[in-house]
């Protein structure tokens, strides 16, 4: 077994371990969940320490096992500059769950062998080098997170879970039809080789067809608008480490999926429909930010701030596919920036959800309008939702500024007219800041009297999140460096 497959699988191994030691006692297997969570990030360390740029459209780490031979499936993960950062991303978003965690008291055992296996499931999907392993990995996440909110949420968690698993499995039985569409024309479900020699080049109506099933199926999941409805309630009715890794690590799958399937695999529709993919980004930009700027349940607002931040990531996929009139380096710019922007969206809006989360520990509720003052009662509260929100509107020092600066910069260039979406950056400054006032400023009232500031395993799940978003503002260059020479080869794939 690879370096790679011990990554991907190690959790799930943890999680079997875990589902059959039922008499556990609880606190071991919180401890037990956050030691493997940490092998995980030290082993992703590793990965990344030898991680050697590959060869356009190679892959490093490779491995390759025939699975299902007659049709000519095979176990086939391996990483570039695009997977590598989604990985890590991972890893880091699983471990201050696993330690935000040590307060569980609702069946900590299943939750830590849930969230273990989800985490395989995550890991699985980014190193995937085959359609049918991305979609079964695709596929378990759906599953996972349907009991992670229904098991461990709260208000009408249920529900919730039935919409969001409704929703995403409808979008991953489209997908499903848009990968035969692929496997059909080409004899292959290898995605290296689909994407070196694409089948569906000037096949008109047909590749146009594929890409919608691909494009509807990973919307779904990003979401995007109109596809967005099942994101808010999912949210707000999960637990905070289950919106944390929704928002941090799961909705990256579909956007993800757009650089690496969409956009490579079939260039020539792709390029044909960039004008729609980019309209549908600009109005995710500023409709998520605009109703995110409504809401009074702070869950709530950061659940649409990530239909906004999202809606950016799609703006630049689509402008990497406007070849005419556009200059190739602005193509690629716009492409780092997109993956820029998943992991520093992981990394805020995962620590956005777990101080939401502290919240409701304290008072049983996210609405804003019950607290006041709580700079006051909470200093160490206040100055994590300050540090969080001020990275997610994109202020410079923070990740987010980075990724939005290239992703402005390369799609603006090739488009110009997606400075539109700029107005999205002051909307989501305008709802941070309001939030802000409204919960840590002023006088002393409500829940915010009595307010227990937050404990060392939120203090320590919380901090190496923003830690890291600050890290990627100020020092991009070795991120960035891995990143660069992937984008580059996808955006001159979508060119041809």
């Amino acid at each position: 077994m690879s370096v790679l497959s011990l990554v991907i699988f190690v959790p799930l191994l943890a999680a079997v371990v875990l589902a059959l030691a039922r008499g556990m006692p609880d606190a071991l297997a919180r401890w037990a969940w956050v030691g493997v969570s940490l092998v995980e990030v030290v082993l992703v360390a590793v990965l990344w320490g030898l991680y050697e740029t590959p060869e356009p459209g190679g892959l490093a780490f490779e491995e390759q096992v025939p699975w299902i031979v007659g049709v000519g499936i095979s176990y086939h993960v391996g990483l570039d500059g695009l997977s590598l950062p989604l990985v890590a991303l991972t890893a880091v978003v699983f471990a201050a769950c696993a330690v935000y965690g040590l307060r569980e008291q609702r069946r900590p055992r299943t939750q830590a062998a849930l969230f273990l296996f989800l985490q395989t499931t995550c890991l699985g999907l980014f190193a995937a080098s085959d359609l049918i392993v991305f979609l079964l990995f695709f596929d378990l996440s759906i599953v996972g997170m349907y009991f992670a909110i229904a098991g461990w949420g709260h208000g009408d968690a249920r529900r919730s879970a039935l919409q969001f698993f409704l929703y995403t499995f409808l979008g991953s039985l489209v997908l499903l039809l848009g990968f035969i569409g692929l496997y059909v024309a080409s004899g292959t479900f290898d995605m290296v080789e689909i994407a070196a020699d694409p089948p569906l080049v000037g096949a008109g109506v047909t590749g146009a067809l594929v890409l919608a099933a691909v494009v509807v199926g990973l919307a779904i999941k990003t979401p995007t608008v109109p596809f967005h409805t099942w994101l808010p309630p999912a949210h707000t009715d999960a637990s905070a480490v289950g919106s944390a890794v929704l928002a941090g690590v799961l909705l990256k799958m579909g956007t993800y999926g757009f650089v690496r399937i969409a956009m490579p695999m079939l260039p020539d529709a792709w390029r044909s429909f960039a004008w729609v993919v980019i309209a549908v980004g600009v109005v995710s930009v500023v409709w998520g930010a605009l109703v995110a700027l409504a809401q009074t349940d702070l869950k709530r607002m950061v659940a649409y701030t990530s239909v906004n931040h999202m809606g950016y990531v799609v703006v630049a996929v689509g402008a990497a596919g406007v070849v005419g009139g556009s200059d190739a380096d602005a193509r690629a710019l716009a492409v780092t920036g997109a993956t820029t922007q998943m992991v520093s969206h992981g990394l805020i809006t995962g620590a956005l959800f777990l101080l939401a989360g502290v919240l409701r520990r304290r008072a049983g509720t996210y609405d804003m309008g019950r607290f006041g003052g709580l700079a006051g009662t909470a200093p160490r509260f206040a100055v994590l939702l300050a540090v969080a929100a001020f990275a997610s509107l994109g202020l410079p020092g923070f990740s987010g500024f980075v990724a939005e600066l290239q992703i402005f910069a390369g799609s603006i260039a090739a488009v110009p007219w997606t400075a539109v979406a700029l107005v999205g950056i002051l909307l989501t400054a305008a709802l941070f800041l309001r939030a802000l006032q409204r919960v840590l400023t002023g006088r002393t009232r409500g829940e915010s009297v009595g307010f227990v500031d937050v404990r060392p395993s939120e203090l320590v799940a919380v901090a190496p999140l923003l830690l890291g978003a600050l890290l990627l503002g100020v020092l991009p260059g070795p991120v960035l460096a891995v990143i660069e020479p992937a984008a580059v080869t996808v955006a001159d794939l979508a060119g041809r």
